[in-house]
């Protein structure tokens, strides 16, 4: 099948936290024999911050951040049998939306992809009048990485045909054991961006720890975090580049997750650090949410904490053996259940599943 996928950027992680994700699951893609498009804005200084030169797993298409350039790329992309437009492209989204409902066909599949389910359904939730909401019981499917049986359940209420979630993974390779690098020597680590629903959180299960284990050495990853009053046991890093996620995941004595506030109270949503980190058989420490234990298994794949104190208290008793058990279980229940290649072929799965559908319909008519 050819596949067109409208996102923010495959080329770029900077400002743009569903990069691996796009990665992972196209690359697997291409591996099984689709040609797969990739349309990114040249916006928000990402082309500037590449981390990756075009890859030969997928044709990608820059474009100016323009109404004319962004209806050039939508005619380009109108043979395609799978046409998708994410979530969060941050260019003329709504443009977006509607152009790939207008390249609806009877034998062409249009899919919004939703990567940061919660957020949007808070925003449509919170506005009666949201233009978005109309748009969804008109697109074939909604796929979304993550929010479980909430999200599916808040996406049909609102007239999607069908929701699926099709959840973070590990990508093998790209995320995998490194040797410990010294730039990145912390007892616990932390990579993220600063998000206005994220930093509350920070504070509270990251700052507060470091606050209450002065003994301890912390290490802060990720953009906008420059003048955010820190302990002095704190080190900031800056943004970290995907090619260095591997060495920061690996280097500390542990790593924590901390999930956004939407995201934490929808449940069911494992962000892409949770399977980078297992990926590099880092021992993670993660915030509370619900269904967690469908990826990992609480106190042998992974950590699970409350708040700082539970933090601080995991770290204060962790030695280096337990440790490195706990990021060799990760390893290997990510790689037996939780890859791009598992997510790839439950794709596969829905979109054969609603061609035959399809097939038997016609057949009745």
């Amino acid at each position: 099948m050819k596949f067109a996928f409208f996102g923010s950027s495959l080329v770029s992680a900077y400002w743009n936290g569903a990069a691996t994700y796009y990665r992972g699951l196209i690359r697997h893609l291409h591996e099984r024999g689709h040609q797969v498009t990739f349309y990114e804005p040249d916006a928000y200084g990402r082309q500037q911050h590449r981390d990756m030169e075009d890859p030969d797993w997928a044709r990608v298409v820059v474009y100016a951040a323009t109404t004319d350039a962004t209806h050039a790329a939508l005619d380009d992309a109108a043979g395609a049998d799978v046409i998708v437009k994410t979530s969060g492209v941050g260019v003329l989204d709504r443009t977006l939306e509607e152009g790939v409902l207008s390249l609806k066909r009877p034998d062409n599949v249009v899919i919004f992809w939703d990567v940061d389910a919660p957020a949007t359904l808070d925003s449509v939730h919170a506005e009666q009048l949201n233009p978005f909401r109309r748009l969804i019981p008109r697109f074939d499917l909604i796929c979304t990485y993550g929010g479980g049986a909430p999200v599916v359940d808040a996406y049909r209420a609102l007239g999607a045909r069908h929701c699926e979630p099709v959840y973070n993974a590990l990508d093998p390779h790209t995320h995998y054991p490194v040797p410990r690098q010294d730039a990145f020597a912390a007892d616990l680590g932390f990579l993220g961006n600063r998000l206005p629903d994220r930093e509350s959180r920070v504070e509270r299960f990251f700052l507060a720890a470091a606050e209450a284990l002065p003994e301890k050495r912390f290490l802060l990853g990720g953009s906008g975090w420059e003048d955010k009053r820190m302990p002095p046991n704190v080190r900031y890093a800056g943004h970290v580049y995907t090619r260095d996620h591997n060495a920061f995941n690996a280097t500390p004595r542990a790593v924590l997750n901390i999930s956004r506030d939407s995201m934490a109270r929808y449940g069911f949503s494992p962000a892409t650090r949770v399977f980078e980190a297992a990926g590099a058989a880092a021992c993670l420490i993660t915030d509370a949410w619900e269904g967690i234990e469908l990826f990992l298994e609480p106190g042998n794949e992974v950590l699970v904490a409350g708040g700082g104190d539970e933090v601080a208290s995991h770290l204060a008793t962790l030695d280096e053996q337990r440790a490195r058990s706990i990021g060799a279980a990760a390893l290997r229940r990510v790689l037996s259940e939780h890859t791009y290649a598992h997510r790839a072929r439950q794709l596969e799965a829905l979109l054969v599943g609603r061609e035959v559908a399809t097939l038997a319909l016609a057949a009745m008519v």
